[in-house]
């Protein structure tokens, strides 16, 4: 039975700026599409066409149909019991989808309480089935929770969790996985897999990880510039591809596989001299009225030299970002000591001079830019924001820096009036990358930095910050759920487990002989290559 049938999709705005054209596809009972391509192709806008979630102003030709029923044109009490029982979706952005001011209790039951006419135990007990399915370890403490208090991955979690409450035919899925370490990434994909097979759920599955995409889905299309460029089965595409496009997208793909990349030669490696970072014994515990400490940090040493680049690697909770807001001076350990291009940084610089010092040689690109943006100016200003404050260039001449940060990660002129809420989470991403490298810091912090974008940005902004390293000995602090880019970017690797590091060496040494169990672990939840 045919789920989704899209045909000739068109989408187009009132001064007839084409976004779709002429999109086809379908969704079969118990069948995975994947839906692949650059960000800014289209790929979401598909998706949210297929809920009815288009804005009023934009302008649509084509038809899209789910178990037959037309959505395009449909009235509000159609698409709502399309929304309520026929398909979910799971958003890109979880934090964007979740009402801040209410408890994680409050969005798992609502729709079943007020729409489903279920008592508020029998939704709870659902609720908490979902939570335990998708991999999260509080149930009963997280529904009191709000999510200000999640992850990245653990609010993403949630997300999936709330679409299947209702137990969709179609579930459209916008970059899941993204914000996902990789045993949870194989967890989640595991109980996709056994819904779609128990209930013949079909899915309409967005995603930039190709390899993922060649592990999961049955079929893919692949999108550039609101135009679909080939699709087939999910093999047949990614091994013998037809379009230069796709060969480019499966090329710039990194694996675990294969002779291992070169890193970047840093002119001077200056092992000789004084770490640019070291980290000694730092410890942190979390304490909640009411509720048992959480140990975040358990004794942590790292060192990083100047020019240098250091991966952290371990599941969502495992203290990784924790590590790398203390480092940046964000939060204050409660044991231990930081120190930064010699100079002592564990507790908070109290002068300004001292604290615009530390954030010219200490930058950091967070896990989520739309967080990371103020929604009131462009990105523009963001970035010219910081060298007014951290430079003393002339408006002029900080335009034109601007311009060229832009385009050194992949965006151009017209990016620089957009406002964040305009812009893709990709797209996002680069200009926050991009405000980060503007002061020319001596270290970066790149907290999960790349994990919202496309491969073939991916690989243009790691080029841009591997240019970077070798120009001005750049040292990197690299935090990543996704091992193939850690082989790729970092010489040395440290992995996390419950606050603690568990392993650490060079990466190549990891990744092909690890010691720990949990580290292989780790690589065997990797997907298969596309290749």
């Amino acid at each position: 039975m045919t789920l989704l049938e899209i045909e000739g999709l068109g989408i187009r705005l009132p001064d007839d700026t084409a976004l779709l054209r002429g999109i086809s596809l379908s969704v079969a009972s118990g069948e995975t599409v994947g839906l692949v391509g650059e960000s800014g192709s289209g790929k979401s806008l598909t998706a949210r066409a297929v809920l009815g979630l288009l804005p009023d102003r934009a302008r649509t030709d084509g038809s899209v149909r789910v178990e037959g029923r037309e959505v395009i044109g449909a009235s509000a009490r159609e698409l709502q019991d399309l929304r309520r029982h026929r398909a979910a979706m799971v958003f890109q952005d979880p934090r964007a989808g979740i009402n801040p001011m209410r408890t994680i209790g409050d969005h798992m039951t609502e729709s079943l309480r007020l729409c489903e006419g279920w008592s508020a135990a029998r939704a709870r007990v659902r609720a908490l089935e979902l939570l335990e399915a998708v991999g999260l370890p509080r149930p009963e403490e997280h529904l009191r929770q709000y999510p200000h208090e999640f992850s990245g991955g653990m609010l993403q979690r949630v997300m999936i969790a709330g679409a299947l409450t209702s137990d969709p035919r179609l579930l459209v899925c916008d970059e899941p996985t993204t914000a996902l370490d990789v045993t949870t990434q194989a967890d989640i994909i595991a109980l996709l897999g056994e819904l779609r097979a128990a209930r013949g759920m079909g899915m309409l599955f967005i995603t930039h990880d190709l390899n993922l995409a060649a592990s999961l889905c049955d079929r893919v299309v692949v999108m550039r510039a609101g135009v679909v460029v080939e699709q087939g089965d999910a093999t047949t595409v990614f091994r013998q591809p037809k379009a230069e496009y796709t060969r480019r997208l499966v090329a710039t793909t990194p694996t675990l596989s294969g002779e291992a990349p070169p890193l970047p030669a840093v002119s001077d490696p200056a092992h000789d001299r004084e770490p640019q970072l070291v980290v000694r014994h730092l410890s942190q515990t979390y304490h909640r009225r009411g509720k048992p400490p959480v140990a975040a940090l358990r004794d942590v040493s790292i060192e990083v030299a100047p020019g240098a680049a250091l991966a952290v690697v371990g599941e969502s909770g495992s203290g990784k970002s924790t590590l790398a807001r203390m480092i940046v001076g964000l939060e204050q350990p409660d044991a231990g000591d930081i120190r930064i291009g010699g100079h002592e940084r564990t507790t908070r610089p109290t002068s300004r001079a001292a604290r615009l010092a530390h954030a010219r040689s200490v930058q950091m690109v967070f896990q989520d830019p739309y967080l990371s943006l103020d929604p009131r100016i462009t990105a523009g200003r963001a970035i010219e924001d910081a060298l007014r404050l951290h430079t003393s260039l002339t408006t002029t001449d900080a335009r034109a820096r601007v311009r060229g940060l832009l385009e050194s990660v992949g965006l151009d002129e017209r990016h620089a009036g957009a406002r964040p809420r305009t812009l893709s989470g990709g797209q996002r991403q680069r200009v926050a990358i991009a405000r980060a490298l503007a002061v020319a810091p001596d270290l970066l912090v790149m907290d999960e930095a790349t994990s919202a974008l496309d491969v073939s940005v991916q690989a243009q902004v790691l080029d841009v910050v591997a240019e970077v390293r070798r120009e001005r000995g750049l040292t990197l602090l690299f935090i990543s759920h996704d091992l193939a880019v850690v082989r790729q970017v970092c010489d040395q690797t440290v992995v996390m487990r419950h606050g603690e590091i568990v392993e650490c060496g060079a990466t190549a040494e990891i990744l092909v002989a690890p010691s720990h169990p949990y580290t292989r672990r780790l690589i065997a939840s990797v997907p298969a290559p596309v290749t």
